[in-house]
């Protein structure tokens, strides 16, 4: 089955692309804060960062509607900051303490939230594809009309399981968009080293689901490619495959020192494709905001990341009584 046409980019208001603009901003200095963070000891184990990839879950949640799902793995704090959680409580979470998320016990990787429909963080490569499309299977027997958001990346796109999910997907019709964040790097050996076809969104061909390659470095692109893979499971079409090409500025993890790569060719990404300065200058060309308008947010939300960073360094240690929480379930709540 061929790639279906690229979706043309919405249009969007003003209002729209500035709100963009902000949460992409915010996701990046969230992040450099965690790398601070990180150096000075407070936060503990991994630690993997999103910056560079901000275009990809701006533009998905830009698609997504009230009670659709998310899963992912370990490069995950975005896609928290994205769906709408509290950017104290994730990094609350991810200094271990007493506030976050999981109350000190998930840390980086392992952090969910009901409210938002947020269900990891997964540590484990390609691990959370099954259970995405789990959570999608539900939503099929409920007939609730929602749609999940299972994302992985390139490297997790040659598990075995991955295989075995689309298969499943397929052929029950499950509302589920499964999401190749492409960074092109996995764990540190490029794509064309370690995967014998450039185009993973044909991936899904054997089983007959339908895929496209987006441009992860436009927050618009990925927008319109999102709405489009939305529109697909809605109408009970089944599932969708997006490879969103993307680029991670940082090592896989903060203990990479990612010599796989030159300097030049990060460098050269950061000048000619960020996707947060590509969004700045279309509010700049277009007359939607000044300099000062600009500034004023990257005030705001350096105000917000702080606030956060301070909110966790006095949130309380978790009690030694946390060790024995949360390891049973008294009784699992039946949804109508």
């Amino acid at each position: 089955m061929a790639a279906k046409k690229t979706a043309k980019k919405p249009n969007i208001s003003a209002d729209e692309l500035k709100a963009y603009y902000k949460d992409m901003l915010l996701i990046r200095r969230f992040e450099e804060k965690a790398g601070q963070l990180y150096g000075m000891g407070l936060i503990g184990g991994f630690c993997h960062l999103y910056i560079g990839q901000e275009a990809v879950v701006v533009g998905l949640e830009a698609a997504a509607e009230e009670g659709d799902k998310r899963i992912t793995t370990y490069r995950d704090h975005g896609h928290m900051l994205a769906c709408g959680m509290d950017p104290k409580g994730v990094m609350a979470e991810l200094t271990g303490r007493e506030d976050g998320y999981s109350r000190g016990k998930g840390g980086s990787m392992h952090m969910f939230s009901k409210e938002k429909h947020f269900y990891g963080g997964h540590g484990i490569v390609g691990a959370n594809v099954p259970l995405g499309a789990g959570l999608a299977f539900a939503d099929k027997y409920r007939e609730n009309d929602r749609v999940t958001f299972t994302y992985f990346g390139d490297g997790a796109a040659n598990q075995g399981q991955v295989y075995e999910t689309f298969n499943m997907a397929a052929l029950w019709d499950l509302p589920v968009i499964f999401v190749i964040e492409n960074n092109q790097y996995a764990m540190g050996t490029a794509q064309k080293r370690s995967t014998s076809t450039p185009d993973l969104y044909k991936r899904g061909e054997a089983f007959g689901i339908p895929g496209e390659m987006v441009d992860g470095m436009d927050v618009l692109a990925v927008k319109a490619a999102g709405e489009k893979a939305v529109a697909h499971c809605r109408s009970g079409k089944g599932p969708y495959i997006l490879e969103i090409k993307t680029y991670r500025y940082r090592g896989h993890s903060m203990s990479d020192p990612a010599k796989y790569r030159t300097r030049e060719e990060v460098q050269k990404m950061r000048e000619e494709r960020d996707p947060i300065e590509h969004v700045r200058t279309m509010l700049l060309d277009g007359n939607h905001a000044s300099e000062e308008d600009l500034k004023a947010i990257d005030k705001e939300i350096k105000e917000i990341v702080n606030e956060s960073a301070e909110f966790a360094k006095e949130s309380p240690e978790p009690a030694l009584e946390e060790l024995w929480t949360d390891i049973y379930a008294d009784e699992i709540p039946q949804e109508a």
